[in-house]
C-alpha cells in the first residue's frame, strides 16, 4: 500500500495535475454535447494562492475553465479526481454560466468494482445543484450496491467543489 501511495505521489509530482490529453478529448465531447455547439474556446480561471488555501478541492492545477462560444460565456468546467477503494477516478463537472451543474461525467474509473457511479442515471442526481446546495449520500443521493466507497467519495467531491465555488464567488464579489 505504501508503495502505491509513493508511486502515485511521484507521478503527481513529476507530471503535475494537468489534464491528460486523452481525457481532454472526452471533456471536449461532453462540452459540445451539453451546449449543443460544434466548437468552443476555453479560458483558464486562476485562483489566488491565498484563496486556494481555504478551498476544499484544488483550483491551482489548470483544472477550472470558462467555456466560451463566439466570445460569449457559455459556462464553466472543473476537472477533478476523487479516491476510490484502492485508486482514484477522474471526473468533469460542467456548469452553466450561473455555476449550476449541468452534467457530471466519470472520465476514467480504475477499479474492478464500483464503476456504476459512471451511470448517467446516478450522476443526474447532481444536476441543477449550485454553490448553495449540500447533498447527503443515502439521503438525496441514492446508494449503489458494490460502489459504496466511490459513491460516497463522489458525493463528498461534489459537495467540496460547491463549497469551494462559494468561497471563490464570495471573494470575487
Amino acid at each position: 500500500m505504501k508503495k502505491i501511495v509513493y508511486i502515485t505521489g511521484l507521478v503527481i509530482f513529476v507530471f503535475g495535475f494537468s489534464i491528460p490529453k486523452n481525457l481532454e478529448k472526452r471533456i471536449s465531447k461532453e462540452i459540445t454535447n451539453v451546449f449543443d455547439i460544434d466548437s468552443y474556446d476555453k479560458e483558464l480561471i486562476k485562483v489566488e494562492k491565498e484563496i486556494q488555501a481555504k478551498l476544499f478541492v484544488p483550483f491551482d492545477n489548470e483544472n477550472f475553465y470558462k467555456i466560451l462560444g463566439n466570445n460569449t460565456l457559455l459556462g464553466f468546467y472543473y476537472y477533478g479526481t476523487a479516491p476510490s477503494k484502492a485508486d482514484h477516478f477522474d471526473y468533469v463537472v460542467i456548469f452553466d454560466k450561473e455555476l449550476i451543474i449541468k452534467k457530471i461525467k466519470i472520465l476514467a474509473y480504475r477499479e474492478d468494482y464500483g464503476g456504476e457511479i459512471g451511470s448517467k442515471r446516478w450522476l443526474n442526481q447532481f444536476n441543477d445543484l449550485s454553490k448553495d446546495d449540500v447533498v447527503v449520500y443515502r439521503k438525496e443521493i441514492k446508494a449503489i450496491s458494490g460502489a459504496t466507497i466511490s459513491a460516497q467519495s463522489m458525493t463528498k467531491a461534489i459537495n467540496d467543489l460547491l463549497k469551494s465555488l462559494a468561497i471563490i464567488q464570495n471573494k470575487n464579489q
